[in-house]
């Protein structure tokens, strides 16, 4: 019998076990898409327990505390971060066969070099080791992105922010950079009227543009578009339950912008054909700049009105959608494409009744021009666990160039959760490993391990020019 987390976990045969520790564990980490604070990064906070720097904000622990049975008081409440935590280590046991229970384990590991298993019984011991050693040099945030090998990371951020803590970290010389990413999901979020031209004000007044039509307003946001980009950014990024592709003359966008500055909701149809017109709009500015565009696909997102009004959004509540994504996406995509205004641009599903669709339609427009040009991402959110992994690898190997794909990323909020990348390297080098020895493939470890090198960091690093 293994024993539990060792150095080949997951590694199942001897090929697996060389490809990860002689090839994959070296390669540092390029986080392409997160959720982590600039101004953490740019302040250097330092943490004065565990259960600030990894039960804050991390809406992955808080629903299988809520599963649990545990009270709200000792999840985003007011409790003490010793109870809350007491209450986090009396969960982790019935976290079995679920991805948090290997990745509580790998991150007490590789940050805290701690490999007791974490249980009501275990709790107080490795509180105490853990909240020390956060007081010790290289454990606060930039020590952290150290620690784990960070070379980039690119975090999420909306077109009204000034990056003022971008701005701040590359004065200051940090070794990794700290890159923006346009994320204008509020820009084009038309379902309430009074919401919108909230936003629509605080536009007016960070870009210095009166905004009186939709040219006003498009101005206004590609000033913003051209800031970003003078200030390191190269990627954008959309959160969306679906692409919108609705047909639309400039004549329909211009009277329902007007309508809902005059404060009137709009029609579902109007609403759809609006975000349209802005989906289209942000994608050639890409393009215009050669950046990257991400378009994250599927969540139904707050779906528990009486919790969100609680406490808000991105505590907990978004699930799978069912949305239907083909055909919109492949007219979008087209739309683009035939124009020759579609830029590199990474795919990623929630549902994963949709992976082999994303695993076909990204070859659709893959023209030569650049390698692997558009990109099915990392098994994301709720897929981003060993089943979801493997099914992603292998329906893209199935339908596409692995090869080509330019790998992980954390999608996180927590600086505790880079050891994801390295969950997904050893999965990748077990599925090589396995077809290896079983004689899919052939036994050539210097090759496998250059891909599997490329799949890790290589291809990124060419990809977004970092």
């Amino acid at each position: 019998m293994k024993e539990f987390l060792d150095e080949n976990f997951l590694l199942n045969n001897k090929t697996a076990q060389t490809l990860y520790h002689d090839y994959a564990r070296q390669m540092p980490i390029i986080d392409y898409h997160c959720h982590l604070s600039p101004e953490d990064i740019a302040k250097d906070k330092k943490y004065e327990n565990l259960t600030q720097v990894w039960l804050y904000g991390d809406h992955y622990k808080w629903r299988a505390m809520r599963t649990n049975g545990v009270d709200e008081s000792f999840i985003t409440g007011n409790k003490p971060d010793v109870e809350k935590f007491f209450k986090w280590a009396g969960t982790v046991p019935f976290t079995l066969r679920n991805p948090l229970y290997h990745w509580t384990h790998l991150e007490l590991q590789r940050y805290f070099n701690v490999h007791e298993v974490l249980n009501e019984s275990s709790a107080q011991k490795i509180y105490d080791i853990c909240s020390a050693r956060l007081q010790e040099p290289g454990y606060t945030v930039r020590g952290l992105l150290n620690k784990m090998n960070v070379k980039v990371v690119c975090t999420t951020d909306d077109p009204l922010d000034n990056l003022e803590h971008h701005v701040q970290l590359k004065n200051d010389g940090f070794e990794i950079p700290i890159l923006p990413a346009f994320r204008p999901d509020a820009a084009m979020n038309v379902d309430d009227a009074a919401r919108f031209n909230k936003y629509v004000d605080q536009l007016e007044k960070v870009s210095g543009i009166s905004i009186t039509s939709h040219a006003d307003f498009l101005n206004a946001l590609k000033k913003r578009h051209d800031f970003f980009a003078e200030n390191g950014c190269k990627v954008s990024d959309h959160g969306l339950e679906e692409i919108y592709a609705e047909d639309f003359t400039d004549e329909e966008i211009r009277n329902i912008f007007d309508k809902i500055r005059s404060g009137k909701d709009l029609y579902i149809a109007e609403n759809r054909k609006f975000r349209s017109a802005m989906l289209i709009a942000f994608a050639e500015w890409d393009a215009e700049k050669s950046w990257v565009q991400q378009y994250h696909l599927g969540a139904i997102r707050n779906n528990n009105s009486r919790m969100l009004g609680k406490l808000g959004a991105d505590t907990g509540w978004d699930s799978i959608g069912d949305f239907s994504q083909a055909r919109a996406l492949s007219k979008f995509l087209n739309r683009l494409d035939t124009e020759d205004k579609l830029a590199k641009t990474i795919l990623y599903n929630l549902n994963p009744a949709d992976n082999e669709m994303m695993a076909t339609m990204i070859g659709n427009f893959n023209d030569g021009s650049v390698e692997g040009k558009i990109q099915w991402g990392s098994a994301w959110w709720f897929l981003d666990q060993k089943d979801g992994m493997t099914k992603q690898i292998n329906a893209l190997s199935n339908m596409g160039l692995l090869s080509k794909f330019v790998g992980m990323l954390t999608d996180s909020r927590s600086f505790m959760s880079f050891p994801r990348h390295e969950y997904f390297r050893r999965i990748l080098c077990n599925l090589f490993g396995e077809e290896i020895e079983n004689g899919e493939l052939p036994n050539d470890v210097e090759w496998t391990g250059k891909i599997i090198q490329d799949i890790c960091f290589n291809n990124a690093k060419q990809y977004f020019n970092w």
